[in-house]
């Protein structure tokens, strides 16, 4: 007899078909594989009495503090600690309790409607401006052709074309002078036919700007505040493009001094949900949520975002994660900006096995190859 004991990453279906489990019975026992933790704030404190008694009687657990069973205070931060199965019949049970816990329950029914991608693309960023953060991703107009046939070569599904820089304390620019960089770069595009090789994504919030990317082959808006402009909504609408809604707290020139969140993932939740309805509102029907790494965030905060980058699915919109060679890097593991594509790519990585559709990357070739590495190691 030999004893093998497996990841609890693994592909679960795969090795229940190979036992020669029943079709029904691996449904069953994959959904007892998998586990969830959930987090719940400010529970009532009856409710969480009752959900702690339910989960307790299907095997499953609710974490809460001292005092919960006597009602020392009205309401309770709490862990749930469940299968999927224990999910499915939680999500059941407390649609018929008081205090709140139908609301619970429609949220564990949306946890449970999750699905990862099965694929992450890469995104290949290449700057029309001298002052972006990491000088590698500039380019001169006339090296464009150059530099987007390189990137189709190493993989990118997706190239991200700015002109101006985002970077903490950037100068701010004006439209007629992002317009006059990016402008040339369009027309080459356009004459060149490349959108029907690579879909090209502009990294503005111009009306003006977004608007010749659009007329030049474009399918993609890359807006890191968030289409907080209307009209750049109206345009998405209006050509069918997609729209990337990036979370940022404050500007670039303010968005490092001190930034503070009441609860970074809630926050950032309740950020997309608002915007969200104003851009289906105004016609939108393609929309990336990206939760804007570095925009306005501390170490801790990027770092809990990728590590619960889930938490966002449940927002039912494919997830973009932009952390490359960023100053996140430096604080963990001291480094230059040439020195961190070995941090970039583990955040990544993470960011990718937690549910991210889409990878913004300086460097497309590396991202590509460790991309495909992990979904060889997913299926295993």
């Amino acid at each position: 007899m030999q004893i093998e004991l497996l990841s609890n990453t693994l592909n679960i279906e795969k090795y229940l078909k190979e036992l020669g489990v029943d079709d029904g019975g691996i449904s069953i026992l994959a959904s007892k594989a998998t586990h969830h933790v959930v987090y719940i704030r400010e529970l009532h404190v009856g409710a969480a009495n009752i959900l702690k008694q339910d989960a307790l009687s299907i095997g499953a657990d609710l974490a809460v503090p001292r005092g919960t069973v006597v009602a020392k205070t009205p309401h309770v931060d709490c862990i749930l600690i469940a299968t999927t199965r224990q999910l499915q019949t939680l999500s059941k049970k407390e649609l018929l309790q008081p205090f709140g816990l139908k609301d619970v329950a429609k949220k564990l029914q949306d946890i449970l409607k999750i699905k990862k991608p099965s694929m992450t693309e890469v995104m290949g960023v290449l700057n029309a401006n001298n002052d972006s953060f990491f000088a590698a991703s500039r380019f001169k107009e006339g090296s464009v052709i150059e530099a987007i046939e390189k990137m189709i070569e190493d993989g990118a599904s997706i190239i991200d074309i700015g002109g101006v820089s985002s970077a903490p304390s950037s100068i701010h620019v004006d439209k007629d002078e992002e317009l006059r960089r990016v402008r040339p770069i369009f027309e080459i595009i356009k004459k060149e036919k490349f959108y029907n090789r690579v879909k090209f994504s502009i990294d503005s919030y111009e009306p003006e700007v977004i608007s010749c990317a659009l007329k030049s082959g474009f399918g993609i808006v890359n807006d890191i505040t968030g289409l907080s402009n209307d009209d750049v909504s109206k345009l998405c609408a209006s050509n069918g493009a997609r729209a990337v809604i990036m979370h940022m707290q404050g500007t670039p020139q303010t968005m490092q001094d001190k930034p503070e969140y009441e609860n970074i993932l809630s926050d950032v939740y309740s950020f997309f949900e608002q915007r969200i309805k104003k851009a289906e509102s105004l016609g939108v029907k393609d929309i990336v949520l990206d939760v804007g790494i570095g925009f306005g965030k501390t170490l801790e905060h990027n770092l809990m975002l990728i590590k619960h980058l889930e938490h966002f699915l449940t927002l039912g919109k494919p997830l973009l994660v932009g952390a490359s060679r960023k100053s996140m890097i430096d604080k963990i593991s001291p480094s230059s900006v040439d020195e961190r594509l070995g941090g970039t790519l583990a955040l990544h990585l993470e960011a990718a096995r937690n549910g991210a559709s889409i990878i913004r990357a300086h460097d497309v070739k590396e991202h590509v190859q460790a991309l495909k590495i992990q979904k060889a190691l997913n299926v295993i």
